[in-house]
């Protein structure tokens, strides 16, 4: 908005008093990703170069039978099973440049619109992969009677989401490491993926107390979240939400990280001359794949904010 001028003294902004534009562009916040802390990559390496998936082998579970002295041996023929991860998605950015745009500007803005774009592109994926693999849990990682020994433990289901509030959400925790203790998953490498709202209700539970943590400080003071109970948390806003009724409902996941493997075969970024203008054209792709391979160590939380 032009300064104010009294009647009949013309106005000279924007005629002798030029714009000024910030050199500074606003400071972007952009959704962490976590996909890449959540997943291997174990098999990446097989296809970076060469084919379009990967024949995962799998180890057969070994028949153990009782025994006594003189019996004759009965053999089992193990019978492996395969799975394929298919290298079968993609997404693309592409923009033009002017060569007259670029040349009077006064901020470094290709470089800028090209950092979004990868970010931009990484928040796509991980939004994508969010979506997608809790579906893929394991039926007893799942639902209003969740616990492949217990089955009784409530993760939320469709129609009945399990509310979360900051005097429960510590026992949710909890009853996830035993729904994966069940499974006999390994302790090391889990990981809670939740809403920022649910990280806020950790913040409010009762671990804002040192004691409890083990800390110096508490995590209301320093904000850090961390380990609790053998689980790595992390916030994402990335996570898929859905109306269920009257409330908004979160397919949050907890996983150990041999869960769910993922493998980028082509990640490109470049720069050509624009054939039908002066300037540049500049564009990046990445194609990628995903797959849940052990559905044992993946969790499916369904809830809603209490």
């Amino acid at each position: 908005m032009a300064y104010p001028v009294a009647p009949g003294i013309p106005q000279m902004s924007g005629v002798y008093v030029p714009e000024i534009w910030s050199g500074k562009t606003l400071v972007k916040f952009y959704d962490k990703t976590v996909f890449a802390a959540i997943s291997n990559i174990d098999y990446e390496g097989e296809i970076k170069k060469h084919g379009d998936k990967v024949i995962i082998r799998t180890i057969p579970d070994m028949t153990i039978n009782p025994y006594v002295k003189g019996q004759k041996l009965t053999y089992a023929t193990p019978t492996p099973e395969t799975i394929e991860l298919l290298i079968d998605k993609g997404h693309y950015w592409a923009f033009a440049v002017n060569d007259v745009d670029e040349k009077q500007s006064d901020i470094a803005f290709v470089e800028k619109w090209t950092t979004d774009a990868s970010e931009q592109l990484g928040i796509t994926m991980d939004t994508a992969i969010l979506a997608d693999v809790y579906a893929d849990a394991d039926a007893s990682n799942k639902g209003a009677t969740a616990g492949k020994i217990s089955q009784d433990i409530n993760l939320g289901a469709t129609g009945t989401p399990l509310v979360v509030t900051k005097d429960n959400i510590l026992d949710i925790i909890v009853d996830l490491n035993t729904v994966f203790n069940e499974q006999s998953v390994p302790e090391n490498d889990r990981k809670l993926v939740i809403p920022a709202w649910a990280c806020g209700l950790i913040k409010k539970s009762d671990l804002k107390d040192a004691s409890l943590t083990g800390d110096g400080s508490s995590i209301l003071r320093n904000g850090r979240i961390g380990m609790i109970d053998r689980f790595e948390i992390f916030s994402s806003n990335n996570i898929e939400s859905v109306t269920d009724g009257a409330d908004t409902a979160y397919n949050a996941i907890a996983c150990q990280r041999e869960a769910l493997t993922f493998a980028s075969q082509l990640t490109k970024n470049e720069t050509i001359d624009n054939p039908d203008d002066f300037g540049k054209l500049n564009r990046g792709l990445q194609v990628y794949g995903y797959k849940v391979i052990k559905p044992e160590a993946l969790i499916h939380l369904y809830i809603v904010k209490g």
